[in-house]
């Protein structure tokens, strides 16, 4: 299963599974150029790779081999998936073969910045330009912090007694997802969640039939940064710890980048972790290009010769520190990070919760959770429930978490670690959506309540809850972030006639971001204004930036942003009285009248603002509904842009009576391909705030291949009613006398494929080539079908029948039927547990049985049928072979 996963997903995510690779890496800048150069440098002084390999050299072997299994069926899938992808031929990328720790270090990279480390950098310089006292001024759930929504209802409470667990996880925009929408079946276990491109199994939201679980950032600190002192010797490099100057790793690492000249690194790393700002001023004379490091010429360290900088070579050659407060700003700084102390991961985790039956199964996998800190909601069939937290989080100095500190003071080095994580009962509804509670004794920063509040308040109004009503907590726009600015605004006065009429008209308004709303745009206008006209007041010019920190860092020291999510603690707090807060909101509203578009709405200015790699055309995007503070979060940012950079990038309901009735949705989609039919189509369901039934049934699946030097089949499930007008016509046809629907009426045809589709033992797929209906297939299971009592059904059986449309006007080309058919004989074996395929057609239908016989079914005996004499030919899949092309015939109707 986890091969078939790795193979699976590298045919259907080719490239974003390689731009992920090259950027845990460092080497995107090898085909993305001289803009990839900051996150390389980045990714390799903090030495993602190197530590993704550690924590893989401390997987247990059972674990081991089921990344190793996932990662074989990556490269097993990878050049097939390039082929599908057409940025590997624009950029002239060649897929690369993936290493068994690769997994590991998609996962740090996608997380490194998950708690917001970059944070701390924000509060120490807004220590250092405002004092101590304003260090939370900007507390709040930063423009950068990843953060979800996620609920439990109790069986108490929903319509069919069995829990609900719903959610969306908010991140940012990215074409193609961050999630995967996937079922995993095996005979060990079956389950549908939401994958990671890159990792195995399903670590964040899934559903195992018995039992369901789902997280949300816990919003936890786990990350610490430290003002190193370090000075180079004769024989290397010194970090100053709390026991004196000790030996410090060094070593030279060279980023090649498309069309500039590479760029040389030195990555250096002290006892409390890698450097991951700053360095020290002179060269490193003397330095072997990769001590301590990589090998020479590997993927993430490439050796090279000195730096571009004046070397001293003295021993006394040191940086600068800071002295614990709100000094001088230090020349180094270090990151210490759990996974990199530890050398683990928790991947042990993943396989566990895939194979879970109960809550308690769960609880127990979660042990062994490090990276990210989660907070975790689970339930099961048998009445078991959970709300706890999971992860790594040191214990250390309160200050550790506020700012930078230095790592030559003994006081702030790690003692340990927090064990038991906390839980929590569940009465009734249970609600994390980022803000404090559970993990309060594990963080600094939360969100604010708005979102917590707002869903259990709705959650507590309603009643009988059913999984398909959940799109009523996901979708609510009310912006109660909103009422704060407003009571400000409302108390002005010396306002012109028409920013007094803006005011009014805000009064009245209903507090929601709906995207047809011209109020919620004009609420926007002002806001935005308030916040740059704040953000530009003289106290705060010392923060205007740029700040000297490399360009990675940029969205946590942003002053214009960190002004707009924290615009309601700036405005009523004490701290910094020098600030007008009154002039701001004066001059906000008056520039809000000319700068308001008549006509606009909210959706016209809020779209989605995905990230890509490369960047490609401006596409148009429908207009949502929803601000940073509903529970329809789709982040603008305030006094910057109404552009949606993070977004829902899932929605999903498990339902524990019933999973068939769960329901989810991705923006895009599900294939990670430009131009395939499925790269688009949830877009408007997700955009509109509709939610999609979870499909468990494998019948009512459906699949498209690109067949080269034939064209793209897409295999449907038929809709009875869209589809019986083109059903009835093909049937009634002499071609399809075999077939035997000929004098049916359209009413009866409809009742006929209408029955089918009520059963869950016989389905009907439609084929198209290239978008024109082709071919009609149907499935059954034989034990409950007539076939059934005329032969001796072995487990695995699986029938077919086969009827090819009318030929187009320009006829079809050699190898069509056959070709479809070896089409439609994938798809159906694509199924887990399909050990023979039965086919029984006219037994004088000899064009069909050759085209069966040379697509590898062994013909068997012949059957008497109600309505006809037929002959059975079986297919094993071990001796199958492709089918022989010849020309479609009007005969080949089974």
């Amino acid at each position: 299963m986890a091969y078939a996963q790795g193979r699976a997903t590298a045919l259907d995510r080719a490239w974003q599974l390689e731009v992920e690779r090259h950027r845990a890496q460092g080497t995107s800048a090898t085909f993305l150029g001289v803009t990839a150069v900051e996150w390389d440098t980045f990714a390799r002084r903090a030495r993602l790779a190197d530590t993704a390999r550690r924590c893989h050299a401390n997987l247990d072997p059972e674990t081991a081999a089921w990344v190793g299994a996932y990662v074989d069926g990556v490269n097993a899938g990878l050049t097939a998936g390039a082929q599908r992808a057409p940025e590997f031929a624009a950029t002239g990328l060649r897929p690369g073969r993936w290493e068994p720790w690769v997994p590991l270090a998609l996962w740090l990279s996608a997380h490194i910045l998950f708690a917001g480390f970059p944070g701390k950098l924000w509060r120490t310089e807004v220590a250092r330009h405002l004092g101590d006292a304003a260090i939370d001024l900007f507390a709040v759930d930063g423009p950068a912090t990843a953060g979800s929504n996620g609920w439990l209802i109790t069986g108490e409470r929903t319509a069919t007694g069995g829990p609900l667990i719903a959610g969306d996880p908010h991140r940012i925009a990215e074409d193609p997802n961050v999630y995967q929408q996937v079922r995993l079946t095996c005979p060990e276990y079956d389950v549908v969640g939401l994958a990671v491109p890159g990792v195995p199994g399903i670590a964040h939201f899934g559903h195992a039939g018995p039992v369901a679980w789902a997280i949300t950032n816990a919003m936890a600190d786990y990350q610490d940064l430290y003002a190193e002192r370090l000075r180079r010797t004769p024989t290397g490099v010194q970090a100053l710890g709390p026991d004196g100057w000790a030996d410090a790793t060094a070593h030279v690492e060279t980023i090649e980048v498309a069309d500039a000249d590479p760029v040389q690194i030195e990555v250096l790393e002290t006892e409390r972790g890698p450097i991951i700002i700053g360095g020290l001023p002179d060269g490193p004379t003397g330095l072997p290009a990769n001590a301590d490091g990589p090998p020479a010429g590997s993927a993430d360290g490439a050796t090279g010769g000195g730096l571009d900088r004046a070397s001293t070579g003295s021993e006394g050659a040191d940086s600068g520190g800071l002295d614990g407060g709100a000094g001088d700003r230090p020349a180094a700084i270090s990151l210490r990070y759990p996974p990199r102390v530890r050398g683990e991961l928790g991947f042990a985790v993943l396989p566990a919760l895939l194979r879970a039956r109960t809550v308690a199964d769960v609880d127990r996998a979660l042990d062994g959770w490090a990276e990210p800190v989660n907070v975790v909601l689970a339930a099961d069939t048998e009445g078991g429930l959970l709300h706890r937290v999971a992860g790594a989080v040191p214990v250390r100095h309160r200050d550790n978490g506020r700012r930078v500190v230095p790592a030559w003071e003994p006081g702030y080095a790690w003692q340990g670690w927090h064990a038991p994580m906390a839980r929590a009962e569940v009465d009734g509804i249970a609600v994390m959506a980022n803000q404090r509670g559970l993990a309060t004794p594990y963080g600094v920063e939360f969100a604010p309540p708005y979102r917590a509040d707002r869903i259990a308040e709705l959650l507590d109004a309603g009643t009988d809850w059913t999984a398909e009503r959940m799109a009523e907590i996901h979708t609510d726009t009310y912006l109660p972030s909103a009422q704060p600015l407003l009571t400000r605004l409302a108390g002005l006065d010396g306002l012109t006639p028409a920013a007094a009429a803006l005011r009014d008209r805000l009064l009245a308004w209903d507090r929601r971001m709906t995207a047809d709303s011209a109020d919620a745009a004009a609420y926007a206008t002002v806001r935005h204004a308030v916040v740059r006209h704040l953000a530009g007041q003289p106290p705060l010019a010392g923060l205007a930036g740029p700040l000297p920190y490399p360009e990675v860092f940029r969205p946590w020291l942003a002053l214009t942003s960190r002004v707009g999510f924290a615009l309601n603690p700036l405005l009523a707090g004490a701290t910094l009285p020098e600030l007008d807060r009154d002039a701001a909101l004066r001059a906000g509203l008056e520039q809000a009248v000319a700068d308001l578009e008549p006509g606009v709405v909210w959706g016209d200015r809020h779209r989605p603002a995905p990230w890509r790699v490369p960047a490609g055309p401006p596409e148009e995007f429908p207009g949502l509904a929803g601000d940073h503070d509903c529970v329809l979060s789709t982040s603008s940012v305030p006094g910057v842009t109404d552009l949606a950079f993070r977004v829902p990038v899932a929605r999903y309901v498990w339902d524990l009576h019933d999973r068939a009735a769960s329901r989810w949705v991705v923006p895009f989609g599900a294939s990670g391909v430009p131009g395939d039919p499925h790269h688009r189509d949830q877009l408007p369901h997700w955009a509109a705030g509709d939610l999609l039934p979870v499909v468990t049934d494998w019948g009512r699946l459906g699949s498209t291949t690109d067949v080269p030097g034939f064209g793209q089949v897409t295999i449907r499930p038929v809709d009875p009613v869209a589809d019986v007008e083109l059903i009835h016509s093909w049937v009634g046809q002499e071609r399809a006398r075999f077939w035997g629907m000929r004098g049916l009426d359209r009413e009866r045809v409809g009742e006929i494929y209408a029955y089918l589709d009520s059963l869950d033992t016989h389905h009907a797929y439609l084929l198209r080539l290239d978008g024109v209906p082709v071919a009609l297939f149907q499935t059954y299971q034989p034990e409950h079908d007539p076939v059934g009592e005329c032969y001796d059904v072995r487990p695995g059986d699986f029938g077919i029948h086969l009827m090819i449309g009318p030929p187009p006007p320009d006829g079809v080309q050699p190898g069509f039927t056959g070709t479809l058919l070896r089409v439609f004989l994938d798809f159906v074996l694509s199924t887990p547990g399909r050990t023979r395929l039965l086919a029984e057609p006219d037994a004088r239908n000899d064009r069909a049985i050759a085209r069966l016989v040379g697509a590898g079914f062994v013909p068997g005996p012949q059957i008497d049928l109600p309505e006809k004499r037929a002959q059975l030919l079986f297919l094993d899949p071990a001796t199958r072979y492709p089918a022989c092309p010849d020309p479609a015939t009007a005969e080949e109707n089974s």
